[in-house]
């Protein structure tokens, strides 16, 4: 597999009792790639053999680095690969204090050599423990002790951070919690993480990237906005269907309490004040709530209605009642693509087909926190109607 310098190319096969695996992505050196897919489809399968826990025949490079090439006689030992691991359930050492948890991690650092990456006041800070750092792990809250181990596996100072699920034991406070201190190492910090999820809203949230898996086999890779508008795989499919933009806040409207958001192709209007000129957000954009008109509507109460040129449309599998149209924004159909769910009465109607200009009328956009300056939770933005 050739992967370049500086990208991740993994490849793996093999059986793990009943289960067999077959796999092979490459994945960016920089962001968050998402390995996402149904529970047992083989996603901690893979991050095991990344790291070195689990050997399946394959190969895999980092950077330009061979971890493991069987053919050519290469395999990494564990202990040897720069890696920084966190698990589904934080695996702390409950003797020791939180200092002394992410003391330990440092120390891991000065055995494995002078790989780059943050200091301890720098992850403190970042993670928002120091009023925790004498405390005992059984003194922590769920989320609490998932930062401390984040921590002590930056402090580690990998070269590829590996997350297994690590929000799947949180309940929904804890879950919010931690979420923006991963989306701080996301925005602030180099290192490439590889996240493992079967919770589409975390990807959404967090991910640049996704490696979509299903029964040990990679479906597709690439861009997350590239795999959420393809029509050919069932993201598309499910109920909540829903595209992601990344966009730039361009003005506020303070009188209505409004904030313009530009990305590829439009400005939308989000309800809420989120942030100043510059900031960048990622906006989330359901299926549901688009709907395509031929000509501009002269008076309506939604905000948002954008030129666009459709891309596809492709019939939905419950029995002929609905289909998904794809679109491009702009009047030359150039930005970003967004989804909408329509009936096949409607298309029909309206001659919806593709390379038709239209106009998307968006009843509701969900602002995802994205930035360093962010606010709020899931989606702080609601309907501009």
């Amino acid at each position: 597999m050739s992967d370049g310098g500086a990208r991740i190319g993994a490849a793996f096969r093999g059986s793990v009792g009943a289960f067999s695996l077959d796999v092979a992505f490459t994945a960016p050196m920089r962001g968050v790639t998402a390995l996402f897919g149904p529970s047992g489809c083989g996603k901690t399968t893979v991050l095991r053999c990344i790291a070195g826990l689990r050997h399946l025949a394959g190969t895999l490079r980092v950077g330009g680095e061979s971890w493991q090439d069987d053919q050519a006689g290469v395999f990494r030992r564990p202990h040897r690969r720069p890696v920084g691991y966190v698990f589904q359930e934080p695996s702390l050492f409950s003797h020791l204090s939180v200092r002394r948890n992410l003391a330990y991690g440092a120390r891991r650092a000065g055995d494995g050599g002078p790989l780059a990456g943050p200091g301890f006041d720098d992850v403190v800070a970042l993670l928002g423990i120091a009023p925790l750092l004498e405390r005992s792990p059984a003194a922590l809250s769920g989320g609490e002790r998932q930062r401390v181990a984040v921590g002590r596996a930056l402090l580690s100072r990998p070269r590829l951070l590996l997350m297994d699920e690590p929000l799947a034991a949180l309940d929904r406070p804890a879950r919010e919690e931690i979420l923006p201190c991963l989306e701080a190492l996301h925005e602030r910090l180099e290192i490439p993480i590889l996240y493992v999820s079967h919770d589409i809203a975390e990807v959404e949230r967090l991910a640049d990237t996704m490696v979509l898996m299903d029964r040990g086999r990679v479906i597709a890779s690439g861009a997350l906005t590239d795999l959420e508008a393809d029509p050919t795989l069932p993201l598309l499919a499910a109920p909540e269907a829903a595209v992601t933009l990344e966009g730039e806040v361009v003005s506020i409207d303070e009188p209505y309490a409004l904030t313009v958001v530009s990305a590829a192709g439009a400005r939308l209007v989000v309800p809420g004040l989120q942030g100043a000129p510059g900031a960048r957000r990622r906006l989330r954009i359901r299926a549901s709530d688009v709907s395509f008109t031929r000509v501009r509507p002269a008076e309506t109460s939604i905000l948002n209605c954008l030129a666009a040129r459709i891309v596809s449309v492709s019939a939905m599998d419950d029995g002929g009642a609905q289909v998904n149209i794809v679109a491009a924004l702009g009047a030359d159909g150039a930005g970003a693509r967004i989804v909408g769910r329509v009936t096949r009465k409607s298309q029909e109607m309206l001659d919806l087909r593709p390379g038709a200009p239209v106009f998307a009328q968006i009843k509701s956009v969900a602002l995802l926190a994205s930035g360093a300056d962010r606010r709020g939770g899931r989606g702080t933005g609601v309907g501009a109607k």
